[in-house]
């Protein structure tokens, strides 16, 4: 494999079932399906000798922005939406027990028993051991998404990419799904995104992968198979470097 050790972002929309996933909101419920796809994806880049990091986010169950568009304080909704990562953090290690994955969920935030504290040194070690390392809870402040998270993390643990996978099988020049002309980026420069105004991640995600030298690739999670065509260093996916 190409990649040693990796921070894989899934976005919680892609947890949810099909019907759903287009704006998907607190009534929105978990695919069974993609959540064993996902886990036998997994599963198979770590039995090659991959480390596996993962960040989760919340948004097929809660958002801190949609909370405060209710009325709710944004601190509160922030928080409200930390606990919505660590269900779907739960949920997923669900899926990779039961494929026989090892697995652990460490929590920005403290919540024995649910998962351990989250610390660098921690991680590391489970990584070493062979566990997916699931991290749940955002960076455990408000005002962060869960793409800060995952960029945070992915440079805590020294990560040799960042994974964001998604729907699309890359970075396109427009929605691919709304406009039939885009074309498909395979490799950009942190510069060119600014450039272009290209939305892969909310800035300060973005800034900080810049700032500390950590690539990104964006590719389609949903097709079986794909995450270990990217580790293997097929051309899947756009490379943000």
């Amino acid at each position: 494999m190409k990649y040693k050790r990796i921070l894989l972002k899934l976005s919680g929309e892609s947890l949810a079932e099909k019907e759903t996933k287009q704006g998907a909101g607190a009534n929105s419920v978990f695919s069974t399906e993609v959540l064993s796809q996902y886990a036998l994806q997994i599963k198979q880049v770590v039995e090659s000798g991959v480390q596996v990091g993962i960040v989760v986010g919340g948004g097929n169950i809660f958002r801190g922005l949609q909370g405060a568009g209710k009325g709710f304080d944004r601190v509160k909704g922030d928080q409200m939406g930390m606990l919505a990562t660590i269900i779907n953090a739960l949920a997923l290690q669900s899926a990779l027990v039961e494929v026989e994955a090892k697995c652990k969920v460490l929590t920005s935030i403290a919540m024995e028993p649910v998962g351990e504290l989250y610390s660098k040194d921690k991680a590391l070690e489970y990584l070493a051991a062979g566990n997916v390392v699931i991290i749940g809870g955002g960076t455990g402040n408000p005002y962060f998404t869960t793409d800060s998270a995952a960029a945070l993390r992915a440079i805590e643990i020294e990560a040799d990419v960042l994974l964001k996978g998604t729907r699309v099988d890359g970075v396109y020049t427009a929605d691919p799904e709304k406009d039939k002309s885009a074309t498909k980026f395979e490799e950009l420069t942190f510069d060119e995104v600014y450039k272009r105004g290209l939305k892969i991640m909310d800035l300060t995600a973005f800034t900080l992968c810049k700032e500390n030298g950590m690539p990104i690739i964006v590719f389609d999670m949903d097709t079986k198979g794909n995450l270990g065509k990217v580790l293997a260093g097929n051309n899947t996916g756009t490379l943000i470097k």
